[in-house]
C-alpha cells in the first residue's frame, strides 16, 4: 500500500470529482479560494478535458458551469511549461468563444474563472498563490474606470473587472506546509495528499472520507499506481533535462572561464613584453639626450630630437 493515506487531487479530478455525487468536494476547494459560495451545476465537457485513452498526460482539467451561469476550469499542471502562461490565455479565450451562440449580443458573453494549480515554479515571485484580474486605471487621474447605473441593471455585475476574465495560479512547491488558514489546508493537500483530522476548511471532510486510496477497487487502483509511475517518470525526465542545462551551463561557464583566463594571460604576457620593449626604446632615447646634454648641446634642439620633456632632460 502506498504510504499516502489519500489520492492526489489530479487523479481525483481526472476519475472522481465529475459525479455529482461528489461535486460537493470541488465546490469546498472553490468556496475557500473565492470566498464565496459556489454551486456546481454541471461538467462541461471539452476536446480540451477529455481524457486520453493511454491516461498518460502531465495536466488534468476539468471545466464547470456554476449557479452564476459562470464558467470555472481547474487545471492541474504536473511537469513545467514555459510558455503556461499563454495557455491560460487560450484556454480563457477558447472558453469564452464556444460558449456564446452566433447572433447574440456581447452581454451574454460569460464570466470565465481559470484556476491552476502547478508542480513548478511558474514565472518569478516569492508567494505561492496569485490572483490576476483586469481594471482600468486612469492615466491622468488614476481613478478606476466603474460601470454606470444602467450598465449595472443591465449586464446583472457590479463592475468592470466582474465582467472580465479572473486568474488564480496556485505554486504547490512554494508552499510551505504551514496551513494558516483554510485556503492553505486544501494546498496542503494538494501537496502532501493528505487531509488531516483538524483541517476545517469547506469539502475537506467529505475529501477526508471519499479520496481515501483504501476505497479504490484493485482495477481503479491498479491505474491510480500506473498513473503515479507515469507522473514519477515525467518528474525524473524533467529533472534530467534541467540537470543537463545547468551542467551544461556550468561546462560553458567554466570553459569561457578558462578561455577567458587563457586569454588575459596571453594579454598580459603581450602587454608586458611591449611595455618592456617600450622602456627599453625610452632608456635608449634617455641615454641619447644625456649624450647630448654632455656635450652642451641646446636644450631644445635635444627636446625636438628626442621628444622628451624639457623637465626630463634637466634630470639627466
Amino acid at each position: 500500500m502506498d504510504k499516502q493515506t489519500h489520492i492526489r487531487f489530479d487523479w481525483a479530478v481526472k476519475k472522481l470529482l465529475r459525479s455529482k455525487a461528489n461535486f460537493g468536494i470541488l465546490e469546498g476547494f472553490l468556496c475557500e479560494l473565492l470566498h464565496e459560495d459556489i454551486k456546481i451545476l454541471e461538467i462541461i465537457e471539452s476536446e480540451g478535458n477529455k481524457e486520453r485513452e493511454d491516461g498518460k498526460s502531465n495536466r488534468v482539467d476539468i471545466m464547470v458551469k456554476d449557479s452564476k451561469d459562470e464558467l470555472i476550469i481547474v487545471e492541474i499542471q504536473n511537469t513545467r511549461e514555459l510558455d503556461y502562461f499563454y495557455k491560460i490565455l487560450y484556454n480563457t479565450a477558447k472558453a469564452i468563444s464556444e460558449h456564446i451562440d452566433k447572433g447574440k449580443p456581447y452581454n451574454v458573453v460569460k464570466k470565465v474563472i481559470t484556476v491552476s494549480v502547478v508542480y513548478f515554479d511558474l514565472g518569478q515571485g516569492m508567494d505561492y498563490i496569485y490572483h490576476g484580474c483586469t481594471t482600468f486605471t486612469g492615466i491622468h487621474r488614476q481613478d478606476t474606470l466603474e460601470l454606470s447605473e444602467a450598465q449595472k441593471k443591465m449586464f446583472k455585475k457590479p463592475s468592470v473587472t466582474s465582467i472580465y476574465p479572473d486568474h488564480y495560479i496556485i505554486k504547490v512547491n512554494g508552499f510551505n506546509d504551514i496551513a494558516r488558514d483554510r485556503l492553505d489546508e486544501w494546498v496542503y493537500f494538494f501537496k502532501n495528499s493528505e487531509i488531516k483530522e483538524e483541517f476545517k476548511a469547506r469539502g475537506l471532510a467529505e475529501a477526508r472520507e471519499k479520496l481515501k486510496e483504501i476505497n479504490l477497487t484493485g482495477k481503479e487502483l491498479a491505474a491510480y499506481r500506473y498513473y503515479l509511475e507515469e507522473l514519477r517518470y515525467e518528474a525524473s525526465i524533467a529533472a534530467t533535462i534541467k540537470f543537463e542545462e545547468q551542467f551544461a551551463k556550468e561546462e560553458g561557464w567554466a570553459e569561457g572561464w578558462a578561455e577567458g583566463l587563457e586569454e588575459g594571460r596571453a594579454e598580459g604576457r603581450a602587454k608586458s613584453r611591449a611595455e618592456g620593449r617600450a622602456e627599453g626604446e625610452k632608456e635608449k632615447v634617455r641615454e641619447i639626450a644625456k649624450q647630448l646634454k654632455n656635450e652642451r648641446i641646446d636644450i631644445e634642439i635635444i627636446v625636438k630630437s628626442t621628444e622628451l620633456s624639457r623637465t626630463e632632460i634637466e634630470k639627466l
